[in-house]
């Protein structure tokens, strides 16, 4: 079965739990946040034990085998859990189907990996989990959901943010999760319980936002100048190279030139893009028809010479010229 963050709870206060587990995603705090819920309900299941494995190299899959084929002394139950990188090849797709076959009364399987791609979504060995198992795979908060999220852990804290709260410490928290949830934890300590105002924030939160070019991608594709600018700001400030960020910038433009030519993007040849990727372009279609291609264009190429020294000029003054044209600001001339 496949569950969702929504759905797991109410699985785990069944009264019986599946025999293997597979939590897969990028948001570090939410894949351990539900393995911790995970680990808690196997505890109350009796599963008292818990060996953990981190294989990276073909012999520690047959390590794994022989760790779960043998008893506890004292005929525990216990937790067998795998982590790894989510591309198991030949010899650790073999060995997990073996360890889900294996999985049962005695022992609990829950293998954690980050987001799993297209092609090992399909592989035997998660298809295996599915469906002896259950999968949960744990989705990236986006910009548009990070405000509702912050709200809902903010009043389990016991705090109700104002809107201008909430909106600062989405800004200053975007991307890192973590950091979002223990800067909601500082405020917790901080301050009374109940209203918590712009001015508390500013006073008590650090900036934690960590930005990538997929986000500064999403700002352009929305025509989000104020935000596109500053994820720019925050690339910048991490030291990401100029030639990334044009990438990020250039492959949206030629995205919504694709939608402008009437070109399906999900039916184009190379990689396929991503749900997420597909319904941001699905929305930005309106603007497809308006934009000024050939002036962005030409600001691109601006951008590319002057980061290969053949044109005088900051780069990064000029993608930030390039990003303020594609979210529709008025043009500034290009020399």
């Amino acid at each position: 079965m496949k569950l969702s963050l929504d759905t797991f709870p109410t699985h785990l206060r069944q009264a019986r739990l599946a025999p293997a587990y597979l939590l897969s995603g990028d948001e570090d705090l939410l894949v351990a946040e539900a393995a911790d819920a995970l680990r808690a309900a196997a505890r109350q299941a009796g599963y008292s034990e818990r060996e953990v494995h981190f294989p990276e190299r073909v012999a520690d899959w047959s390590d794994i085998v022989a760790g779960a084929g043998s008893m506890s002394l004292f005929g525990d139950r216990k937790i067998l859990e795998v982590r790894f990188s989510g591309k198991a090849g030949k010899e650790g797709s073999a060995v997990l189907q073996r360890l889900i076959d294996m999985a049962g009364e005695d022992t609990l399987l829950l293998v954690i990996t980050p987001r799993l791609d297209t092609a090992t979504q399909s592989t035997a060995w998660v298809k295996a989990i599915e469906s002896r198992g259950a999968w949960l795979p744990i989705w990236e908060i986006t910009p548009r959901q990070l405000e509702p999220w912050l709200s809902a852990r903010a009043r389990q804290a016991g705090l109700d943010l104002t809107p201008a709260a909430l909106s600062l410490l989405a800004v200053r928290v975007e991307g890192n999760l973590l950091a979002a949830q223990q800067e909601i934890e500082k405020l917790r300590l901080l301050l009374p319980a109940g209203r918590v105002d712009e001015q508390a924030i500013l006073e008590a939160v650090a900036s934690s936002a960590r930005y990538d070019v997929f986000a500064l991608g999403e700002a352009v594709l929305q025509g989000d100048a104020q935000r596109a600018l500053r994820v720019l700001a925050g690339l910048r400030g991490e030291g990401v190279e100029p030639t990334l960020v044009l990438w990020s910038i250039t492959r949206e433009l030629r995205n919504l030139w694709s939608l402008r030519r009437g070109e399906d993007p999900s039916r184009r040849p190379g990689p396929r893009l991503p749900p997420s990727q597909l319904a941001a372009l699905e929305r930005a279609r309106p603007r497809a028809a308006k934009l000024p291609y050939a002036r962005l264009s030409s600001r691109a190429l601006r951008v590319d010479r002057m980061i290969k020294g053949r044109l005088a000029g900051d780069p990064w003054n000029e993608l930030a010229l390039l990003c303020a044209e594609f979210c529709g600001l008025r043009p500034v001339r290009a020399g």
